[in-house]
């Protein structure tokens, strides 16, 4: 039980990232979110933040989450349970594309500053909640592999390892929001996130997609002013 509570504690002293090891962390989840034989794997992580995006938001708004799956093709699928119209469902609708770089964000902010411990709690808990709403194979694999990922870098990782696996994975995410962005553009097909929400409510499509871009730039500039103090800039 020690153990356990040691765990679930902040780190005493801020972890070092300073230095190549840090570059070479960048550099890796760069790579990792751009070659295409690593992304086609990884970017299911990305599809499985959106789509819990999508959940949490809808259940902070009083819907209920009753599934979800995830496809090999990067597309997903989350379904809460509510009123059809309403701030609501826009709310829920909305909130998939920034998902991951706002949480990609957070974890960079939370690893830099020594809370990687209770940050890697609340994915395995979040993920062990998640799982019991999956609704496909694929979906329950890439679920179990994440939490099979962050439980054993919570259980045996120390600070500094924890933090710059968080920082790593933070980028991924980061940089994958954006890729997934991207593949929606130019053509926004009416049964996307931005169509939908265009159909509820008659705002263009283009301006929805706007409203990401400015979310995802907010979190990008953020992990650049939280990464600058570590790499000594």
């Amino acid at each position: 039980m020690d153990q356990i509570i040691d765990r679930l504690a902040p780190a005493t002293t801020t972890p070092d990232l300073a230095g190549w090891t840090l570059l070479a962390v960048l550099v890796l989840a760069g790579v990792a979110a751009t070659w295409w034989p690593a992304w086609r794997v990884l970017r299911l992580v990305v599809t499985l933040v959106h789509e819990l995006g999508h959940a949490l938001v809808g259940m902070l708004c009083g819907r209920r989450f009753t599934g979800f799956v995830l496809r090999s093709d990067m597309s997903g699928h989350a379904v809460t349970v509510g009123p059809a119209h309403g701030a609501g469902v826009i709310a829920t609708t909305w909130a998939g594309y920034p998902a991951p770089g706002i949480v990609g964000a957070g974890l960079i902010w939370l690893a830099t500053h020594g809370w990687s411990a209770p940050a890697l709690t609340a994915l395995v808990v979040g993920l062990l909640a998640a799982l019991t709403r999956v609704r496909s194979a694929l979906t329950g694999l890439v679920v179990l592999a994440a939490v099979a990922g962050a439980a054993s870098l919570w259980w045996w990782g120390e600070d500094t390892l924890q933090a710059w696996l968080l920082v790593g994975v933070g980028v991924l995410l980061l940089v994958g929001a954006w890729r997934h962005l991207g593949s929606m553009l130019p053509r926004i097909e009416i049964g996307s996130d931005p169509g939908v929400l265009a159909r509820a409510t008659g705002v263009p499509a283009a301006l929805w997609v706007v409203s990401f871009v400015v979310v995802l730039a907010a979190a990008t500039w953020v992990v650049v002013t939280v990464l600058l103090v570590p790499m000594g800039a």
